[in-house]
């Protein structure tokens, strides 16, 4: 008989809503139906029971075929590809559970590769910016309970993260926002018209690539100094009504998006964006928090800098270190300059994210794929292995946007043989290992320098 499995968190974004119930067929093999879940959280665990779905994994054939090949001669390729390159990169990593990207983290060390995530496209200018200004942000339940000034600054969370505002920002009655929208003041700051704005009270539509520009202004007028009748692109009444209404809250919560890290000023944006929370805590309670987007990346920033001090362009290629330089050990950059020799891109999809350049530039070297699904990336690889989908036929840990860790429950059993993230790239650290410590000789015909290196410890 189907069953009903509750408190399942929903595999999609940065909200990880875990709220949802999911009916299962009485073999536990065959997602039914869904409840609570936005309609990409329904498809997600919808498509994990599809039959058309890879269950081994494919290399591409010298006539340009992919060809089905077992688990053990992929992770052989791999492990060996990894260790022949002098420079390799690990990147993606939105849709890996922590437990996969602690493995990860193995072999990255193990093969001198540059550990990078998402966030090298998306919120790494917010990484810079924290670093600089601190992080005075809080969890999402706190915003749900308290904030009655809700500012969506660059981000269109209807779209993004479907269900945001009607869990945490918006609509959900809270502790001491016990009528919901109607406890709420919402403003957008947005160049254009999006979802999001259209449920806003204030709609404030700053000028495209002047963020910088309206944020310096917000904090002129806090601090009680005149500004121009316009700023990018907002009147003066505008802003300053605008400030007030902050001033005024009992508790102010700003969440801000790619608008701030993608346009002009990138990290500048973000580091103003804190300056302004901070100036706002001299009249009211502020805190502010980066609408992360994809799933689980909020994960790689925990996991990698507890272990390696860094939470993502992380090069290991000197053996004896990490180093972090965004500009210089960031994956575009990297490909751009043709300093990769060995692509794997897990869990997410380069090929549709990355510029083309920046893939044709991979495409040169083995380019491999780790991911559940075919996408894009896959059907360009020299390999794609296939895994099991984290939080529909996986368990694990998983960050939500605000920092808070979740533990995601598996609901369905996956295709049998098919391995986890963390089981994978567990056998290709082993198998890592076996070679460089019985076939040193094939590494070094190879001219990999860090296999004479081994072969000599």
């Amino acid at each position: 008989m189907p069953k009903w499995i509750t408190q399942v968190g929903c595999p999609y974004c940065g909200a990880s809503c875990d709220d949802l119930e999911v009916l299962v067929s009485d073999d536990g093999k065959t997602v039914l139906e869904t409840k609570n879940a936005c309609a990409i959280g329904n498809q997600i665990f919808h498509h994990a029971s599809s039959p058309d779905r890879p269950k081994l994994p494919r290399m591409r054939q010298p006539d340009g075929s992919m060809k089905e090949i077992s688990y053990d001669e992929a992770i052989d390729y791999t492990a060996k590809t990894l260790l022949a390159a002098k420079k390799p990169l690990i990147y993606g990593f939105g849709s890996t559970n922590c437990e996969g990207m602690s493995a990860v983290g193995r072999v990255a060390e193990k093969g001198g590769a540059v550990l990078d995530n998402c966030a090298s496209i998306c919120h790494g200018p917010s990484f810079l910016a924290i670093f600089d200004n601190g992080y005075p942000s809080c969890t999402l339940g706190e915003a749900k309970n308290r904030a009655d000034v809700v500012v969506f600054w660059g981000c269109n969370p209807m779209h993004a993260h479907p269900r945001h505002t009607s869990r945490y920002s918006i609509f959900q009655r809270g502790f001491f926002t016990t009528k919901g929208q109607m406890s709420r003041t919402v403003i957008s700051v947005d160049p254009r018209e999006t979802d999001t704005a259209k449920l806003a009270d204030h709609h404030l539509m700053v000028k495209q690539g002047h963020d910088y520009d309206l944020f310096d202004a917000f904090r002129t007028v806090i601090r009680g100094h005149d500004i121009p009748d316009e700023v990018a692109g907002i009147k003066k009444e505008e802003i300053i009504k605008a400030v007030k209404i902050m001033k005024n809250a009992r508790f102010v919560m700003i969440f801000f998006g790619m608008g701030c890290t993608h346009t002009d000023g990138r990290n500048h944006n973000v580091d103003i964006a804190i300056s302004l929370t901070r100036d706002l805590n001299a009249y009211t309670k502020a805190s502010i928090m980066a609408m992360r987007g994809h799933y689980n990346i909020a994960g790689p920033g925990q996991v990698w800098s507890w272990q390696f001090g860094f939470p993502y362009c992380i090069d290991l290629s000197k053996g004896t270190h990490a180093h972090m330089n965004p500009g210089e050990t960031s994956s575009i950059d990297l490909a751009m300059r043709g300093e990769v020799d060995c692509f794997v891109n897990v869990g997410t999809d380069a090929g549709a994210h990355f510029p083309v350049n920046a893939v044709k530039q991979l495409k040169k070297h083995p380019f491999i794929t780790v991911d559940p699904n075919i996408c894009m990336a896959s059907e360009i690889s020299d390999l794609h292995i296939p895994v099991r989908v984290v939080g529909v036929e996986e368990p694990g840990v998983v960050y939500r946007m605000d920092n808070v860790p979740i533990q995601f429950k598996k609901v369905v059993d996956g295709p049998e043989g098919v391995l986890s993230d963390e089981e994978l790239f567990d056998k290709i650290y082993e198998r890592m290992c076996e070679i460089t410590e019985t076939e040193p000789i094939w590494l070094l015909a190879k001219g990999h320098t860090k296999a004479l290196n081994v072969a000599e410890q």
